[in-house]
């Protein structure tokens, strides 16, 4: 009797709190940035087994605010804006027909290792189209990612053209599906988060490229740190919900400090000087493309968002510059200084300032 009586409480699942991941602060920060401003482009985790890559990206869904969506739409549409939108709920505004909405969890949707382009992208029954003349598709998960997270884990072990699927969509924020002269497209905006081992191979130099920051995780070694993290776990384990009402005004706290963040992005602005520098940096480093300095232009007003502040300054810069450079430097297989000790030497020179250890 008890276990029937105990089942509406566990109908959503307890995920492990955001606030009371332990160290991992890169990780973190480079989350927190992708969702503030999902055009930075998405996060490669690299770092060895068991250090919490999953738990973290779950728990950052966990804490964001629920999204308002048209209801029944498999896209996740937003009523407000058009980018957001299907083709069918535009249909419905130019028609001035009544859209229903309801609030809904941000999705983070994970993407299995052996999944084919029909179960990420979507399938047209050609069938049904041709017979009843209706365009039938069967949404796959990049609709059900849109306007949320999508989590690709060991994404070195994933097909290269599926990852420039994913890639190509998540940059261009839309998702074509062509079968037989039949084409359907519709919003995918997410943002994309890679995670994996580099013992189990590198991601290509031009797929790694794509994301717009790389962040690097490593086992702790203070011993303890790594007592904290276990006295949690068996702590969250015993009683999920007892664990997380421990945590839950700084949840509140972070949730609110994450919606101002977006809201006052807009009006972030930052000195031409500074973005000058950037760009030399980028130049000196010998950075392909504009990638690198787009995304820390956008990384560093992002910082400076989630703290408040309306002005960019060189230590917002300094902070995001190695996530957002680190794996787009020339890799000399000869060479044993770390790519993000190369990007800080070229910051200290640039900007004048001490070389940190």
């Amino acid at each position: 009797m008890t276990a029937t009586l105990q089942a509406p409480a566990k109908t959503r699942r307890v995920v492990f709190p955001f606030t009371a991941i332990v160290g991992q602060e890169e990780m973190k920060l480079a989350l927190l940035l992708n969702v503030i401003d999902p055009k930075i482009g998405g996060v490669m985790i690299m770092g060895d087994r068991g250090t919490g890559k999953s738990t973290t990206i779950r728990a950052l869904a966990d804490l964001l605010p629920e999204i308002e969506v048209v209801a029944g739409d498999p896209f996740n549409s937003d009523p407000n804006d058009p980018d957001l939108m299907s083709d069918e709920v535009k249909q419905k505004i130019e028609q001035q027909l009544p859209l229903e909405t309801v609030k809904k969890k941000v999705q983070m949707v994970d993407l299995p290792l052996g999944a084919t382009e029909d179960r990420v992208c979507g399938t047209i029954d050609i069938e049904k189209a041709l017979s009843e003349g209706v365009k039938a598709f069967e949404a796959g998960l990049l609709a059900k990612a849109n306007r949320g997270i999508l989590y690709v884990d060991e994404v070195n072990l994933l097909d290269d053209h599926l990852v420039d699927v994913l890639l190509d969509s998540a940059a261009g924020g839309w998702n074509t599906v062509e079968r037989e002269g039949i084409s359907i497209r519709h919003p995918a905006q997410f943002v994309m988060v890679g995670s994996g081992n580099p013992e189990e191979g590198e991601l290509r130099p031009q797929l790694l490229d794509r994301f717009g920051m790389h962040a690097e995780i490593h086992t702790v070694k203070e011993p303890d740190l790594r007592v904290k993290i276990v006295e949690q776990r068996a702590e969250f384990d015993s009683n999920p919900n007892l664990f997380c009402d421990q945590y839950a005004e700084q949840q509140a706290a972070i949730q609110a400090k994450i919606v101002q963040a977006q809201q006052l992005l807009p009006s972030v602005t930052m000195d031409y000087d500074l973005r000058v520098k950037i760009s030399e940096i980028c130049s000196e480093l010998d950075v392909d493309g504009l990638r690198g300095d787009i995304v820390t232009n956008r990384a560093a007003k992002a910082i400076a968002a989630f703290e408040g502040r309306t002005e960019v300054t060189v230590d917002d810069i300094r902070r995001v510059i190695v996530l957002s450079l680190r794996h787009r430097l020339r890799k000399d297989p000869l060479e044993s200084i770390d790519s993000g000790y190369k990007v800080n030497k070229s910051v200290a020179r640039v900007f004048g300032l001490e070389l940190e250890e």
